[in-house]
């Protein structure tokens, strides 16, 4: 499995659309973040964008029109889906070299909307298969129930991931950790696993990775932190941080560990499910082809992270997304992102 920031050939996305996870007005508040992550996305690399329904498909295409520069990478494709969570039902891809060129083939895992919570999801999980039948890839069907949010590598050999997302009953009940282990080795190429606790508070995937911490480069990892006792991701967050600092690498090495402030996640009114968090964390950016999707939050915390992303991404463009909207919803940019190979 690629690290992200290797080259992409495109990104997969999914316009909003679904009602229970966006009442009422929150519908047309997201649809603005979508629009500004569209065109930002749409400058650094190809789009391919699910339409879900004709409503879907006629508003993603009057915002095309109206914002986007004329004959922005866009592609729309009109096909069924259930949510907007595209790095979960999305495409895991895998690559090879064979004769001196690379090739990719899509690994095609169970999903099942985070243990069941948030049924039909039956669309959103036929979307690998369509992507290898679109573009002619090698697919692979694992045994087991993967979402994408749950697991993060540095492209070398190393992956990062929660005890409380790939250990939950919910998910592979049939399965130990150690074939868990096996199966994350055997399909995408890892050779270490390193396992953190739990994820944030208000996160209903039950602590995705991606909320946590990501691989900037091999040997360094960003890590979500707070220093306030008070604080309802305190003790998780600690846990986590000395877990990483733990950590060795397949050649026992150890990694640099860079810690990182929580934004606030408390909200004034509960989210669909009832939470009074969100899981608003800047560990949930997106690299792209020449730039960073990073999501802000928090004016108290956010230059400085945007200014620590520069440093770690020199050669990217920085582009921050102010995402309390779209975060409402219980995911942000890199929950709705996946990239894509070979396509």
């Amino acid at each position: 499995m690629p690290a992200e920031w290797a080259p992409h050939s495109g990104t997969l996305l999914s316009w909003p659309s679904n009602r229970e996870t966006w009442p009422g007005e929150r519908l047309q508040r997201v649809e603005k973040v979508y629009t500004e992550i569209l065109r930002e996305l749409s400058s650094c690399e190809p789009v391919h964008l699910i339409t879900a329904n004709e409503t879907a498909d006629a508003t993603a295409r009057r915002v095309i029109e109206k914002h986007l520069p004329e004959n922005a990478p866009v592609i729309i494709r009109r096909i069924p889906g259930n949510d907007v969570w595209a790095r979960d039902f999305g495409p895991i891809m895998v690559s090879r070299k064979k004769n001196g060129k690379t090739e990719y083939a899509v690994t095609n895992w169970g999903y099942n909307a985070w243990g069941g919570k948030y049924p039909p999801y039956d669309d959103d999980d036929r979307v690998p298969a369509y992507i290898s039948e679109t573009f002619g890839l090698t697919r692979f069907d694992p045994p087991m129930i993967l979402e994408g949010g749950s697991i993060e590598t540095n492209g070398n050999g190393v992956m990062l991931t929660t005890e409380s997302v790939l250990l939950n009953p919910n998910r592979n009940p049939h399965l130990s950790k150690d074939e868990i282990e096996e199966h994350l080795k055997n399909y995408l190429g890892q050779e270490k696993i390193i396992w953190l606790e739990s994820g944030l508070a208000g996160d209903d995937t039950d602590g995705h990775i991606d909320d946590l911490s990501r691989f900037v480069n091999e040997r360094t990892i960003i890590t979500m932190t707070t220093d306030d006792p008070e604080d309802v991701n305190y003790h998780v967050l600690q846990e986590n941080l000395a877990r990483l600092k733990a950590a060795k690498d397949q050649h026992g090495r150890s990694f640099e560990v860079v810690e990182l402030p929580m934004p606030v996640t408390y909200v004034e009114e509960t989210t669909v499910d009832g939470s009074e968090y969100v899981p608003a964390s800047y560990a949930n950016f997106y690299i792209a082809n020449g730039g960073v999707l990073l999501p802000v939050y928090d004016p108290k915390h956010d230059d400085a992270v945007i200014s620590a992303f520069r440093r770690y991404f020199p050669d990217r463009r920085i582009i921050p997304i102010k995402s309390t909207d779209l975060v409402w919803g219980q995911g942000s940019i890199h929950c709705i992102t996946q990239q894509l190979y070979g396509t």
